[in-house]
């Protein structure tokens, strides 16, 4: 029988005992497992929550949903689209989503890591979180925000009858057939600086909501006791608060992010302007109350969203045997000394 060691912080207990069967995750390197665990974590939570994230983007940006009402607005998309309404834009949204949440969560371990082993001092609370997981919303956002732009594009067609029929501004020419058409699309009418238009606003409230986030979630697990940390509806409790308050806090620069990255679908005279002018252009044109607009959608969609995506995450680290943040860095710190010893001989 294997032996099974506690992690004191998670309450998890990782099985050491391994099997001809499992040898593979066992040879895995730890940021493999990180990728891995972040990337399904990301798929699970975003496809769960589609259909809201699709009617809150068309809140964000089409007055006439915004004008409706929520329950108006999900019955106009059953009437007009069907089922498969709900999911117009997933498959590019599901493309972002799990590379995003890979990046996102490896990046996080990496980050955490690496205060924890080169600044001691920080100590190792819900503060060295914030910093950690601010950076490692940044690093994941530059590196998949094409796929957001494109996502958002498709989600904001609107058809107007089962037929498919595009309506309003949305005229034949600038009707997108998929992912690939939106991307080359968009690349041959503005280059790099399209298919980056809105990352702007996007790192202003990616830097404080996944720090925030991290910091709510992992404060939160700090003040459960031990043997309750492994269960799963502590977990989502813990993820469904930590995603609420961080969202709360940043989501008007995720209003003014969709307005600029459907400006030129909009055709009007005042597109193409950067995040100030967007910012005052939605007060003017809609009031102050716009940059709140689709927020209880948000919190419908955000507080399952981020409970499922570290509920998955955690139980994905421990199917992949992901070890301890602790005993990874005395790992660290054990291979900097070894490295230390065998170098000093030859110096002398």
């Amino acid at each position: 029988m294997g032996e099974k060691v506690q992690n004191d912080k998670d309450g998890v207990s990782y099985d050491t005992n391994t099997t001809p069967r499992e040898g593979v995750v066992e040879g895995m390197p730890l940021f493999a497992k990180e990728l891995i665990a972040g990337g399904v974590a990301g798929g699970v939570a975003k496809t769960i929550v589609a259909p809201l994230e699709r009617v809150k983007i068309l809140f964000q940006t089409r007055s006439d949903f915004h004008n409706i009402g929520l329950l108006a607005s999900f019955r106009r998309i059953a009437k007009t689209e069907g089922l498969f309404g709900f999911y117009r834009g997933n498959g590019a949204s599901v493309a972002r989503i799990v590379p995003y949440a890979a990046l996102h969560y490896m990046a996080y371990e990496q980050y955490r890591r690496h205060i924890d082993f080169n600044f001691p001092g920080m100590g190792s609370g819900p503060v060295v979180d914030l910093l950690a997981g601010s950076l490692s919303g940044g690093t994941a956002v530059l590196f998949t925000y094409p796929l957001d732009l494109v996502r958002t594009k498709l989600a904001y067609q609107v058809v107007d009858t089962p037929k498919l029929n595009i309506k309003e501004a949305m005229s034949s020419e600038h009707a997108f057939r998929g992912i690939r058409d939106c991307f080359s699309r968009t690349y041959r009418d503005a280059g790099i600086r399209g298919l980056y238009r809105g990352v702007a606003p996007s790192l202003y409230g990616i830097f404080p909501y996944s720090g925030l986030k991290f910091y709510f979630y992992e404060k939160m697990k700090s003040h459960v006791p031990g043997d309750y940390r492994k269960n799963m509806m502590v977990k989502l409790a813990c993820g469904s608060v930590a995603g609420l308050l961080g969202q709360t806090f940043t989501y008007p620069l995720d209003v003014v992010r969709r307005q600029m990255q459907v400006q030129r679908l909009q055709g009007s005279s005042s597109q193409l302007k950067g995040t100030m002018g967007t910012l005052v252009m939605i007060v003017q044109k809609e009031g102050w109350k716009h940059l709140f607009s689709g927020l209880s959608i948000n919190y419908l969609k955000v507080v399952p969203s981020v409970a499922i995506g570290f509920t998955v995450y955690d139980t994905m680290k421990v199917y992949l045997k992901v070890p301890p943040r602790e005993k990874v860095i005395v790992e660290m710190a054990t291979n900097k000394r070894e490295t230390q010893t065998t170098t000093l001989p030859s110096s002398q």
